[in-house]
Parts: structure tokens; sequence; C-alpha cells
């Protein structure tokens, strides 16, 4: 027999899919940065021409 608290199961799901919306949000948030700074280098770089 096992000493000590089971482990929780219960919220090990939940919790996975917050990180994963996290992860998520991370990742479209620096593609989204990385779009945009894209955008920028291009104005600036019509306007040297």
């Amino acid at each position: 027999m096992k000493k000590g608290k089971e482990k929780n199961t219960k919220n090990k799901a939940k919790h996975t899919k917050l990180l994963n919306r996290k992860k998520n949000k991370l990742k479209s948030d620096a593609a989204l940065r990385k779009e945009r700074l894209k955008v920028i280098l291009q104005k600036a770089k019509e306007q040297d021409l």
C-alpha cells in the first residue's frame, strides 16, 4: 500500500487545458509581433529608397 496523499487527477485536465491556452496565446502574440515588425521594416526600406 502506498503512503501519503493520493494524486490529484481531477484538476489535471483543467490545468493542462489552461497551460495549453497560455502557450498558444504566447505563440500567437509572438507571431503577431513578428508580422508587425516585418511590415515596419518593409516601410522603412521603402522610405530609404
